[in-house]
């Protein structure tokens, strides 16, 4: 089975890449997603995970996101062959504040306009670009909306949050954490990321869409999390109050996992201390 992985050199890529043994499309190794001609090649593929995108939420930024995030994505299913697979990374925070009143949020949440940047808006019209060009082309496909996935550093990549966090601890930087440490994120670790796609890969579904997380079992404060960290390390962590820190939106996110357990017969399978573990 061939597998190309979108992004394939980026801070998630990088190890989505290596679980598979699959091939990279990614500016880094000479291609782009808004060239039509060189993604012809995708059409010699059995299964894209399609996790390139421009991550980046100022307004300025609006017209490449969209360009990037929404018409991308059609681009690469519309080179793909009937029975082929094409994994969509998206986002919880398509979400917004509408995932606020949620105990662990479910697909069912609303993704009406809350003050989502352009980011997030065009993640969720490449959603739908993805959904409508995959039944056009006989493609199965599976959207993943992801919540706070995390992995080890990889040279030229920005780390996401919780990446920083550990080598924040380990280096002994100040770390400014918003609400005094208090929001709650789910937290899963790249290999389970991988795993949930190998189990669509596998399955016999057409199309599919969840909500990907760590779920309750693998949910902490940012505070807890930065502590665990110190803790397994036996170093203080540097915690700096700052009230000037925008506060996340929703401020408590939790992952549902009740569809994908039920569909894919997906758990994740990396606790958070093994996690970071295997970050330190």
């Amino acid at each position: 089975m061939k597998i190309l992985v979108t992004g394939g050199s980026g801070y998630l890529g990088t190890h989505v890449r290596r679980f598979f043994d699959a091939d990279d499309f990614s500016r880094r190794s000479g291609y782009d997603i808004l060239d039509n001609e060189v993604l012809k090649q995708v059409a010699t593929y059995d299964v894209v995970i399609h996790l390139a995108a421009h991550l980046n939420k100022d307004p300025s930024a609006a017209e490449i996101c969209f360009r990037t995030n929404a018409d991308g994505a059609a681009n690469v299913v519309k080179q793909m062959r009937p029975g082929s697979v094409f994994i969509y990374a998206s986002t919880k925070d398509v979400y917004g504040a509408n995932a606020e009143p949620y105990h662990e949020v479910p697909e069912s949440c609303p993704t009406d306009y809350a003050a989502q940047s352009a980011l997030e808006w065009s993640k969720l019209i490449g959603e739908r670009y993805a959904e409508y060009y995959a039944r056009q082309q006989g493609v199965r496909a599976c959207i993943f909306r992801l919540s706070a996935v995390y992995a080890r550093p990889s040279d030229g990549n920005a780390s996401g949050f919780i990446t920083h966090y550990v080598e924040s601890v380990k280096r002994g930087w100040p770390i400014r954490l918003p609400l005094g440490g208090n929001p709650v994120r789910d937290m899963l670790h790249v290999d389970d990321f991988s795993r949930a796609c190998q189990a669509f890969i596998d399955s016999s579904l057409s199309t599919g869409l969840y909500n990907l997380g760590g779920g309750r079992g693998n949910a902490s404060t940012l505070l807890e999390l930065v502590d665990t960290v110190g803790r397994m390390i036996q170093l203080e962590p540097k915690i700096v109050s700052d009230d000037s820190l925008p506060h996340p939106v929703p401020v408590n996110y939790v992952s549902d996992l009740n569809r994908v357990r039920e569909q894919l017969n997906w758990e994740p399978q990396i606790g958070i201390e093994e996690g970071l573990r295997s970050l330190l």
